[in-house]
């Protein structure tokens, strides 16, 4: 499987659109302060209170608005555009954005969150309808949130999960490079500062709850940051083995034993992290490089992936984006 297709981008928005609005069961990240804190996910979140939590629900929407997208014939599409007219509201939007105000909302779905409010208003913006300028408060808040806590954080964080570093960096880039020139140019100083010099990469993967490769995240990052050539030199210092298919943990799929529960479900998803990441490096290296390796690894980790995005809620509620990430080299929303 080699891209996306008018058949797989109708199954995605389908099976997507069957968990947007739905509220239960959820995940709730949310501190209270006070009984008065204590509501349900659809009054404290009245656009992205489905899919389990609050930032699946945002990338679910990303996924099925870039379908629609790419794919405007479809039935399924005409259905996504009706859903954003009711839920993709001005006043919507607004209690979003407010609730981030909140005292001890600072840290609310650092930094993965933060990246995917930016994708989704990236891809908003694209369309050709009045709900398509809501999200400008909301996007300009996170990445308000990014400026101020970037030159905080002293040091990176490498676990494959949504605390991970160098993934969110890759989502915001890929926003600020047609949004916001100051947040670019602050993500490019991070990566260069946390990842330049990083020099063989151990790959200690994957962790048994881990939906992202800490090593390909890294290596990810670089290859947006870095001119063609600096990447290439970059690469073979940080894996210097991987012409030969080492660390051999980063070539072969995650084995997936339980769909039921939620944690392990996520290497369904680093599967096909790691196909979008492949994909991206095999692009930024010279044709020569690693292409007779990464092809079948990267349709070995979709093989491992691709049948299973639905089934189980656990992995049904999220998974569709990873898997347009994964059929597509770009994190951005062209």
């Amino acid at each position: 499987m080699t891209g996306l297709d008018a058949a797989t981008a109708a199954r995605f928005m389908a099976l997507t659109l069957g968990h947007l609005g739905r509220e239960y069961p959820h995940k709730l990240d949310h501190v209270l302060d006070g009984p008065q804190d204590a509501q349900t996910p659809s009054a404290l979140h009245p656009i992205f209170h489905g899919s389990f939590d609050w930032h699946s629900c945002v990338h679910g929407w990303w996924q099925v608005l870039r379908l629609a997208r790419l794919f405007p014939d479809l039935p399924e599409a005409a259905a996504v555009r009706a859903q954003a007219e009711i839920m993709l509201t001005e006043a919507n939007f607004a209690v979003e954005t407010a609730y981030l105000d909140r005292p001890s909302a600072r840290g609310f779905e650092r930094p993965y969150g933060w990246a995917w409010a930016l994708m989704l208003h990236g891809e908003l913006v694209q369309h050709d309808a009045a709900w398509a300028q809501h999200g400008d408060a909301f996007a300009a808040a996170f990445a308000a949130r990014f400026k101020a806590f970037l030159p905080l954080q002293t040091y990176p964080i490498y676990t494959g999960t949504h605390f991970n570093s160098a993934f969110a960096l890759t989502l915001a880039h890929g926003w600020a490079m047609h949004h916001d020139p100051e947040l670019l140019l602050l993500i490019e100083d991070r990566a260069r500062h946390w990842f330049g010099l990083a020099r063989v990469g151990q790959a200690w993967e994957p962790g048994g709850d881990e939906f992202l490769s800490p090593a390909l995240s890294i290596a990810m990052l670089m290859s947006f940051v870095l001119p063609k050539d600096a990447f290439a030199d970059w690469f073979a210092a940080f894996l210097p083995e991987a012409s030969c298919g080492r660390p051999v943990q980063l070539f072969e799929p995650a084995v997936v034993s339980d769909r039921t529960d939620g944690k392990i479900a996520h290497l369904d998803g680093l599967n096909l992290s790691r196909a979008w990441c492949w994909r991206r490096i095999a692009a930024r290296l010279a044709p020569a490089e690693l292409q007779p390796l990464l092809e079948p690894t990267i349709e070995r980790h979709l093989a491992a992936a691709m049948p299973h995005i639905a089934g189980d809620y656990m992995g049904e509620h999220w998974l569709a984006s990873f898997a347009v990430l994964a059929l597509q080299a770009e994190p951005g929303n062209a």
